[in-house]
């Protein structure tokens, strides 16, 4: 039992690191499709994940050492099909005419070898089924290639790391681990009963994605700045490199000003994250409301914290017996004041509140899934009412 849970452990431990990698674009693809992510697909998926990472450390772990896998002579391959019923009854305490032998043989490590290659794609094949919707056909054929995979990995000394095989190549596992799939694929049944299906998972992210959530608002955020900041560098290096200053205001135009311009409210972050900005009537903004709602965004609202600070440095340079205490003081209170603002700021787009800066400019971000949506929906109706009007026509004339 210590040579699963051992696999299972470090598969825990590395998942952090796949998450982490994996989130960005899964959170780009979903905000792109759905406009939301619905917290029982982030289980789903990730969970998922987690399974393949410890299935694959199942496959791969205990690593031994070199110069014994150098050693070995055992064989690499078992190519015979069925090969484990023999086995079963030649290597366990099972004897066909004694019955009383039966449970025991059950119970006895050769057969949990077994047990564990059906449990090891078992859940492959719920996944399957419920998640990615496949059909019977598809889960054999997927449920075969991974174990396929999983066997190469063990036949090629782990992709060539070891001089040869330090595991078998066994065309058994194959066998045993598709029927493992296959049980999964039955399981996977009971999952669409009891939780929602994935058309109801979509809908309901559909429905979500009407409104601007505040992670799709940061991560486009955080989007702008990434390629603010490519453009502004690659101003630098190019053209003008000992004028920084004028590329910052140079890349900041054409960014957020003459970009928006041309793609009718969007930049690349939210063109991405399928967002748009528009004024408050839902109309297409002007130039000076791109050129307020940004100056304000990047020039004011996001700094005013550093600004005081900025203010408090200079009155201490300024006042040359300015109060040390009260400097102090002043430095420890604007710290707070610095958590506290972001907090604010943070909770007000949780809550979906407009901030002040789009008040003033008169402008808000809108999802642009929902349009997508409603003009598939628009044209389906539109094609519908062409082919009644056609079918009419045929019917007059006849």
């Amino acid at each position: 039992m210590e040579d699963y849970i051992e696999p299972i452990k470090w598969g825990i431990l590395i998942f952090p690191l796949v998450a982490f990698l994996f989130t960005l674009p899964y959170a780009i693809n979903q905000y792109r499709k759905f406009g939301a992510i619905p917290l029982l697909r982030v289980l789903i998926v990730y969970s998922f994940i987690l399974y393949l990472i410890c299935a694959y450390f199942l496959v791969i772990l205990p690593l031994p050492d070199k110069d014994t896998v150098a050693t070995l002579t055992t064989p690499t391959m078992q190519l015979q099909p069925l090969a484990f019923v023999d086995d079963f009854i030649t290597q366990t305490s099972l004897q066909i005419n004694d019955p009383s032998t039966y449970v025991k043989a059950l119970t006895e490590p050769w057969f949990y070898q077994v047990v564990y290659n059906v449990l090891l794609v078992m859940p492959f094949g719920i996944y399957l089924r419920y998640y990615f919707k496949c059909s019977l056909v598809k889960t054999l054929l997927l449920s075969f290639l991974l174990s396929l995979f999983f066997e190469l990995t063990q036949l090629s000394g782990l992709y060539g790391i070891y001089p040869r095989s330090y595991r078998l190549f066994d065309v058994d596992d194959l066998l045993i681990n598709t029927f493992g799939g296959l049980i999964g694929f039955g399981l996977g049944g009971l999952f669409t009963k009891m939780l929602p299906t994935r058309d109801e998972l979509d809908n309901y992210a559909y429905e979500k994605g009407k409104k601007v959530s505040i992670w799709r608002r940061l991560l486009s955020f955080g989007l702008d700045i990434f390629f603010l900041i490519i453009l502004i560098t690659s101003f630098m290096l190019i053209s003008f490199p000992h004028y920084t200053l004028w590329c910052i205001l140079l890349g900041f135009i054409i960014y957020f000003i003459l970009f928006p311009l041309l793609t009718k409210g969007q930049t690349i972050g939210k063109k991405i994250l399928k967002l748009r900005l528009v004024t408050k009537k839902e109309q297409k903004p002007k130039f000076y409301h791109y050129c307020g709602r940004y100056v304000l965004l990047y020039g004011v609202y996001l700094w005013v914290p550093f600004y005081l600070i900025y203010l408090l440095a200079s009155l201490r340079e300024i006042m040359n017996n300015f109060n040390s205490f009260i400097y102090t003081f002043g430095f420890g209170a604007l710290a707070i004041f610095i958590l506290v603002y972001y907090i604010v700021i943070l909770v007000h787009l949780g809550q979906g509140k407009t901030l002040w800066y789009e008040n003033i400019t008169q402008t808000k971000n809108i999802s642009t899934i929902t349009f997508i949506k409603e003009n598939n929906l628009d044209n389906e109706l539109a094609q519908a009412t062409d082919l009644s009007e056609e079918t009419t026509e045929v019917h007059k004339t006849k």
